[in-house]
């Protein structure tokens, strides 16, 4: 871990595209800015565990959901008789 000081006003780069700006410090509250291309998502770390936790919540399928899926693959599809 890279662990830096800066002032209010201060920037720190993170490769040539994500840019953090110290906005304030007030007691124990800091207040940052970043600025990160748009298909950079940026979430604070509480709210990316969530996502991640959704996501792979959806990506789990239970028996119960895969049992009607399994029936419906294991029937061969009808064809209307050609003329």
């Amino acid at each position: 871990m890279l662990v830096l000081s800066r002032h209010v006003g201060e920037r720190i780069m993170i490769g040539d595209r994500i840019e953090i700006t110290i906005l304030s410090v007030r007691a124990e509250r800091i207040r940052i800015g970043v600025v990160a291309p748009e298909g950079v998502p940026v979430h604070r770390k509480e709210v990316y565990d969530e996502i991640q936790a959704a996501n792979r919540e959806a990506s789990t399928v239970r028996p119960s959901q895969a049992e009607p899926l399994g029936r419906t693959l294991a029937t061969p599809p009808s064809f209307p008789a050609s003329s």
